[in-house]
């Protein structure tokens, strides 16, 4: 168990350096279609086949984990800002504002995170560009899953703002917003960058969920939901393996993400 972490940062290191090698592992683009071999099987020409549009396979799940490996930290870097601006300031100042927030926070939490995004996307356009779409999953992302975070986060902010280094520093005479910038914040920080990368492989799914229900990343940019979306008309789980590739790479890719976050919880 002791080469867990480093295996699972190098696979996915191997992951991040293919997205951005991209267009040389896959010259051919994601949307050039071969109109001579659709829904092809794997060959030379095209490792894992093409799709039904002539599409290859490779160069669609390569630039797909490209957008959805870009969508899920954007939104996890947005929602940990949110988390950060509502829960330490609901913890810092206390009082009536605390209140407020956390039950703000509560109504967030209390409903289902993944209906209330299906929800909202639903009710925006569907017939949008592929780059309006991209901003649309990134934002709904961010701006709707801050709500765990935001409490973890306004807990600490209330405990540190009681600590004996808190107090020393009012009696002092060192006013609030000198007290949150420079001594409750930089110690929020550790807090902050465990929980942005707890919500990254919590965005990936989310991501590829809402993809699947065609209300993700619109054609013909790829993502992992968009490509998990032909599985649905295989009849069988065998004869068309290649298919499954998609699958196998987002489960290698957040089961990776699980181990580096369990082993910090260990070393923690």
């Amino acid at each position: 168990m002791k080469y867990a972490r480093p295996v699972s940062i190098g696979m996915l290191a191997v992951v991040a350096i293919s997205c951005l090698l991209a267009g040389y592992i896959a010259p051919g683009g994601y949307a050039n279609q071969f109109r001579e071999a659709p829904n092809a099987a794997p060959s030379r020409a095209h490792w894992l086949g093409t799709d039904d549009l002539g599409r290859d396979r490779f160069a669609r799940l390569v630039y797909g984990t490209r957008i959805s490996l870009l969508l899920a930290p954007a939104a996890a870097l947005l929602s940990t800002l949110l988390s950060a601006l509502i829960g330490g300031a609901a913890g810092f100042l206390g009082g009536a504002w605390q209140k407020f927030a956390m039950a703000v926070t509560d109504l967030f939490l209390s409903l289902p995170w993944l209906f209330l995004l299906i929800t909202v996307r639903a009710v925006l356009p569907l017939n949008v560009s592929p780059l309006t779409s991209v901003t649309v999953t990134f934002l709904l992302l961010g701006m709707l899953g801050w709500a765990a975070s935001a409490r973890v986060i306004c807990a600490s902010a209330v405990s540190m703002r009681t600590s004996d280094f808190a107090l020393q520093a009012r009696a002092l005479g060192v006013r609030p917003w000198r007290l949150a910038l420079r001594y409750i914040l930089p110690n929020l920080k550790p807090i902050l960058l465990a929980q942005f990368w707890i919500s990254v492989p919590v965005f990936i799914l989310s991501e590829a969920n809402l993809g699947v229900l065609g209300l993700g990343v619109a054609e013909p940019l790829p993502s992992w939901g968009s490509l998990l979306r032909e599985l649905e008309s295989l009849a069988t789980f065998s004869g068309e393996w290649w298919k499954f590739a998609p699958l196998i790479v987002l489960l290698l890719v957040v089961g990776n993400f699980e181990v580096l976050l369990s082993k910090s919880e260990v070393a923690a």
